[in-house]
């Protein structure tokens, strides 16, 4: 017998943005299947029609069209198993609803949301399950007469899954091992509801995996209270043989640790846990992204891979083969993982310093426009060498911007703090030296004009400190910036000069 094809799956609802929790869930499946050979199927569980909302499903598939994470089939992919969207598989539910009522795995419910109500109230802590069923209103209780007689009066009515009690029901997840938990504790979970002919959650997911071949569920810590339901669904419908492998992921947690984390933490704290910024079309809300904070894909993916999971050894930057190559369910963590957003910083300035410059400059263009700057006026060349001098000062591209301002702009103020320590009332007279210094050179390049100005300070007994501040002052605005000739050689002569000259009209 041939071994199994690796299929697994992220199947998110269109209930709004994708948490950054979801984006790890998923980045998991995909490292699991492609070191398996296998398939990443994209499915939508839109049951819940109350929740959906437009425009999540296409800002779902754009953010990982970002991230670079590529599924094999699913909506908006095609594929041998579709549809993909659960709203548009509703005859194969009911199908498999008729399944579970004819084998007695399943019985109709008529109960009304006020008789629960008052159920809840007579019995404390009341469960709708094999201690209470027989006193409700469904089908095991009522004659097939009654039942065909109330649903052909348009009753509305549901259908539940009939649980055995005391049974200890076994999962061996990959990452946890063994969990028993027994049947008892279970209720009798709702599988379907005429009002929308749509089923539940929990016989959508289990239809679908077996009908899709799924080989290995990888999803939340959240999920394992289901798996046992879900593991006595497969029994119920005859596919225990074919039951997908579980693996239940640890929760991502609030930077302090206490609890899991949400958007409201990102909001105190100023980072993003969303993929996208997302417009809430129902509230009007916005709330930040990943892409639009400015980072870069690869590190948001790096740091995302690390948070409840490690490749063994002390290696923390890798690219996505890299994570392919290593990723280990094994090493998933099963408890929680804090989310250190300042790792994320940093993970993005590494990805930033091991670019290359010239992909780097070519990020900073838009955020020179925003600036005001025409970016269109330098070439690829000069941005790449102006980035190339700053990038290890910086954790995002846009930060750029204020470490290079002056290469674009000429100071039309000068910091107070610095004109205090560095301009006295020799140095206009010094400074008009040093100009007479940069006329006479021929080669403005960074070390000629080194070795000509720290030849010219020293032969004439300056404070070199004092002299090169002022300089830098009257170039830059402040004390500021990278290595004084490099900035001379890229602004040219001609602009040099000005700037002195300014200063000292200025600071006069």
């Amino acid at each position: 017998m041939t071994e199994r094809r690796v299929r697994v799956r992220f199947a998110p609802s269109p209930t709004g943005a994708l948490h950054i929790g979801g984006v790890r869930t998923a980045l998991y499946n995909y490292l699991f299947a492609r070191q398996h050979g296998g398939d990443l199927i994209f499915r939508i569980e839109d049951t819940d029609s109350n929740r959906f909302v437009p425009g999540a499903e296409e800002y779902i598939l754009e953010s990982f069209k970002w991230l670079g994470i590529p599924f094999d089939e699913g909506v908006s992919f095609g594929g041998n198993h579709g549809p993909y969207r659960q709203s548009e598989r509703r005859e194969i539910y009911k199908k498999y609803v008729q399944v579970l009522l004819d084998a007695g795995k399943a019985y109709i419910a008529f109960d009304t949301p006020e008789e629960l109500e008052a159920k809840r109230a007579e019995i404390a802590n009341f469960q709708y399950d094999a201690s209470t069923r027989m006193q409700m209103r469904n089908s095991l209780t009522l004659s097939k007469e009654e039942v065909d007689a109330l649903i052909a009066a348009g009753k509305q009515y549901v259908v539940r899954f009939k649980i055995e009690p005391n049974e200890d029901v076994h999962i061996n997840d990959l990452i946890r091992g063994e969990v028993v938990i027994n049947s008892s504790i279970l209720d009798d979970k709702v599988l379907y509801k005429s009002a929308d002919e749509l089923p539940t959650y929990h016989l959508a997911n289990i239809v679908d995996d077996h009908l899709m071949e799924v080989s290995h569920v990888i999803r939340g810590e959240e999920w394992l209270p289901s798996a046992p339901l879900h593991v006595l669904l497969y029994r119920a419908f005859g596919w225990a043989d074919s039951m997908p492998a579980f693996a239940h992921l640890p929760l991502l947690l609030k930077p302090e640790g206490n609890g899991k984390l949400s958007k409201r933490d990102g909001d105190r704290l100023g980072f993003p846990v969303f993929p996208l910024e997302w417009h809430d079309p129902k509230t009007g809300d916005v709330s930040s992204g990943y892409r639009e904070s400015g980072y870069l894909p690869e590190a948001v993916i790096n740091f995302l891979a690390l948070l409840g999971w490690n490749p063994g050894n002390d290696q923390e930057l890798m690219s996505m083969d890299e994570l392919v190559k290593l990723f280990d369910l094994s090493h998933c963590s099963k408890s929680g993982a804090k989310f250190d957003y300042k790792k994320g910083i940093w993970f993005n300035h590494e990805y930033i310093m091991m670019k290359p410059d010239e992909e780097i400059a070519a990020l900073f263009r838009p955020v020179l426009k925003t600036n005001g700057i025409d970016a269109d006026r330098y070439s690829d060349e000069f941005l790449t060498k102006v980035v190339s001098l700053v990038k290890g000062r910086v954790n995002f591209v846009k930060e750029l911007w204020e470490q290079t301002r002056f290469f674009f702009v000429a100071p039309e103020a000068y910091a107070e703090k610095d004109v205090k320590k560095r301009w006295s009332e020799d140095t206009p007279r010094i400074m008009n030296e040093l100009m007479d210094v940069l006329r006479g050179m021929d080669d403005f390049s960074s070390k000629p004009s080194e070795d000509i100005v720290i030849g010219w300070i020293t032969e004439r007994g300056y404070h070199m400190g004092n002299v090169m501040n002022a300089f830098r002052l009257s170039v830059v605005g402040e004390c500021k910036g990278p290595h004084m000739f490099d900035i001379t050689e890229l602004i040219g002569k001609e602009e040099t000069l000005a700037r002195i000259q300014r200063a000292i009209e200025t600071l006069k």
